[in-house]
């Protein structure tokens, strides 16, 4: 069993963003700026938030965040992003999701300049990715297929269950999977015998938010196993979809929680960005 080590990947991903970031403010005056809209007061959200401001910090990203009240109006963050939208020091915007119940959540995703959409989930972007041609991906997915590459991990061919069908990962993921060449099987809350289909499939990747869901006789000698989920349990320790200690020891690759796919999402989130400012440099 060998651990996939998303912490030193990230930190490899960031890195380099740190050294394109000085270039290309060196060559063309360009400092990367990505703008966050959070809403309400979640403490899981705004954590998030943190952890991504710190991370700009660390590679010269130029970040701000719009922190807005639970009662706020759609139209109210409907003009906020159409400011930054056109602001050209701002590169990258990212809605934190999930937002209040009374604001539609594709309707602000929609508002974004699909060429500052770095969390791609504009359904711009989400076709052309689904198409195969070049897109912003959304970043979860994006570093897990980050991973893949960095363990020389094959994907052609290989029987794939994605355990969850959310816009945010599932999809994404299932379509990144399907333009890799595997043969893809996406199941969900509604999917019957879930064992049936993670049994004999290559790789797992799951991420539902339901703690230690993928016991050992859910899977088969040699699998695969990305483990999206993050869960905080009554003790207060982390867990994710995976119940890692009883699993790893069947796998041939096996992601941690925390340590994971985690750290990797904000190195995506990083790179989208100065993939995006590289775009408008190169339209001066």
């Amino acid at each position: 069993m060998q651990l996939i080590d998303g912490k030193s990947l990230s930190k490899k991903v960031q890195e380099f963003v740190k050294k394109e970031v000085e270039i290309l403010k060196k060559e063309k005056n360009i400092v990367p700026g990505l703008a966050v809209v959070i809403v309400g007061d979640d403490p899981a959200s705004h954590a998030y938030v943190s952890m991504k401001e710190r991370a700009c910090k660390a590679v010269g990203v130029y970040s701000i965040a719009h922190k807005m009240p639970e009662t706020i109006s759609q139209d109210e963050i409907i003009q906020i992003i159409t400011m930054m939208n056109n602001n050209p020091h701002i590169h990258g915007i990212l809605v934190q999701l999930p937002l209040p119940s009374h604001i539609d959540t594709n309707k602000i995703l929609e508002v974004i300049d699909p060429q500052k959409d770095v969390d791609g989930f504009h359904a711009y972007n989400v076709g052309r990715m689904v198409t195969n041609l070049e897109s912003f991906v959304a970043c979860t997915p994006l570093g897990v297929m980050r991973m893949f590459e960095e363990y020389s991990i094959d994907l052609e061919g290989k029987d794939i269950v994605v355990v969850g069908a959310s816009n945010i990962v599932g999809k994404p993921m299932a379509s990144l999977l399907l333009n890799a060449n595997a043969t893809v099987t996406v199941t969900h809350i509604y999917t019957k015998d879930l064992a049936s289909h993670t049994r004999r499939a290559d790789v797992v990747i799951v991420g539902v938010g339901v703690p230690n869901l993928i016991k050992d006789d859910m899977v088969k000698e040699g699998a695969i196993v990305i483990d999206i989920g993050i869960n905080r349990l009554e003790d207060g320790s982390l867990a994710g979809d995976v119940d890692f200690k009883n699993v790893s020891p069947k796998c041939s690759y096996i992601t941690p929680v925390p340590g994971g796919v985690g750290p990797m999402t904000i190195a995506m989130l990083l790179e989208n960005t100065l993939k995006s400012a590289k775009q408008f440099g190169d339209t001066i």
